[in-house]
């Protein structure tokens, strides 16, 4: 059993969140702290913090939330001027203290931290060669095979060790490292997963998304950009080409789901983003309705998007509980036959007589969208239109992302109108792939699409899977 176990785990889950923060004469524990909260979303499983004060590093990491796996008493003894920090969520590698994050380990040039959000897709290659010379890994998760990597990496400094690294890799990899006196950031060269770098007046931050700058007081710079790596130390920031930019593949995932709504994405507040997403869903499904309603809390901004492009009412017509999601008591058996109604309650009052449009960001298993339908039929809605603002989710992610397997996606297994009559919905329409990436305001082939058609940002080899290079082609 995993400790934390969502009872209803139908969305993808995000793989990590990362943090870094060089601030001499600050708690750099305290405000990793803080931004690590503020990057709750992207994973709930593990937490941790590394800091070095030039001499000595230290970490103190757990499973759990944020707010559970530190306190005052184990905070207190990371004194240092730079810290990195890691929310975790597992993709490759189970759900134990081993695989928490950071890594940190003792290398020919002093400490080494390591806070990863990604998956490397030749992870299994690289894992071998490491067994083959005699490193010990004590997980299974790629990030401490990418730590081992660079600490065994011939180089006599981290810049050309990180690039060594960069050489080998492929995949998704947004990097925070931490050595004794220095702060890195590196992120992949196809930009899969974000990475932003953040000022301070003592100093300067870097991390998975924006809002966790703003929680902390940083002000937002720019994104890091595919390829780069960022140092910063005592002699300031420095920008270094780590390896030649690929195609642009960011996951459009951040923009429909990952995101929090007050994070800045390639110059877009994403809240902006999902209210378009909801707008072009209205436009391109048009349906006679009474109310429009988003599943809480993910849906909600692109279902007042929806509304406002349909000149319809929004409304509530769930309450969504936002305690039990994730525990360590297992529901019994009559729990979980009440299945939905754990984590969401309907408003009859808004719901009866009415033609209710039900606004989601995604569907991937379709067990949790099922019940709810069933559960606003319930309370009395006569007609329940559903809009996805995503297109159908009809192929695994392989960089990073829990998206389930082919045979899990209900996508993959059904057509359209199949999903329609399995869901017992009247009508069921989801956003076009072209829809999304105008509305996100990319090309097609600036955004990894992957989950949608299949044609992955690079070559991937999974078992009896083997997909061909992104192209920029939609399939």
């Amino acid at each position: 059993m995993k400790m934390f176990e969502p009872i209803l785990a139908e969305g993808p889950r995000e793989a990590c969140g990362v943090l870094g923060i060089y601030a001499p004469g600050e708690d750099v524990a305290r405000l990793a702290f803080f931004g690590l909260y503020a990057l709750q979303h992207r994973g709930q499983e593990s937490a941790g913090i590394a800091v070095s004060d030039g001499k000595t590093a230290r970490l103190h990491k757990a499973m759990g939330l944020v707010s559970q796996v530190f306190n005052e008493e184990n905070l207190k003894p990371l004194k240092g001027h730079l810290a990195i920090g890691h929310n975790r969520y597992s993709t490759k590698g189970a759900s134990r203290i081993n695989n928490a994050q950071p890594f940190l380990l003792e290398s020919a040039l002093g400490p080494l931290g390591l806070a990863h959000n990604g998956n490397l897709v030749n992870s299994a290659e690289l894992r071998h060669d490491l067994l083959q010379h005699g490193v010990g890994l004590m997980s299974t998760s790629d990030s401490e095979v990418i730590t081992q990597m660079l600490a065994g990496a011939s180089g006599n400094n981290w810049i050309d060790r990180i690039r060594l690294f960069m050489v080998r890799a492929r995949g998704a990899y947004s990097m925070t490292i931490l050595t004794q006196d220095t702060l890195f950031a590196v992120r992949d060269p196809w930009g899969i997963r974000p990475l932003c770098l953040g000022k301070l007046d003592s100093g300067w931050v870097v991390a998975s998304e924006s809002c966790a700058l703003a929680t902390i007081g940083a002000e937002f710079i720019r994104e890091i950009a595919p390829g780069e790596i960022i140092a910063i130390n005592e002699n300031g920031i420095q920008s270094i080409q780590g390896a030649p930019p690929s195609q642009r593949a960011l996951c459009a995932f951040e923009f429909i789901y990952f995101a929090r709504p007050d994070s800045i994405i390639q110059g877009q507040l994403v809240h902006q983003v999902r209210q378009g997403l909801g707008a072009r869903t209205a436009a391109e499904h048009q349906v006679d309705g009474d109310l429009v309603m988003g599943i809480p809390d993910s849906a909600t901004t692109a279902a007042i998007g929806y509304a406002m492009a349909a000149d319809l009412p929004y409304n509530e017509g769930l309450i969504k509980n936002r305690y039990i999601g994730r525990t360590f008591i297992q529901p019994d058996e009559h729990l979980r036959q009440l299945g939905v109604a754990l984590k969401f309650n309907a408003l009859p009052e808004n719901l009866r007589g009415k033609r209710v449009i039900v606004v989601d960001d995604s569907i991937v298993r379709g067990n949790t969208s099922g019940p709810i339908i069933a559960m606003l039929r319930a309370s009395g809605a006569k007609e329940v239109h559903l809009r996805v603002t995503s297109p159908p989710l009809r192929h695994p992610c392989y960089m990073g992302v829990d998206m389930a397997t082919h045979e899990e996606l209900i996508a993959h297994r059904m057509s359209i109108e199949e999903i329609r009559d399995h869901l017992h919905v009247d009508t069921l329409g989801y956003l076009s792939v072209e829809g999304l990436a105008e509305t996100i305001g990319q090309p097609c082939n600036h955004l990894c699409l992957a989950c949608f058609s299949g044609n992955y940002p690079l070559a991937i080899q999974d078992g009896d899977c083997n997909k061909s290079a992104f192209d920029g082609t939609i399939a």
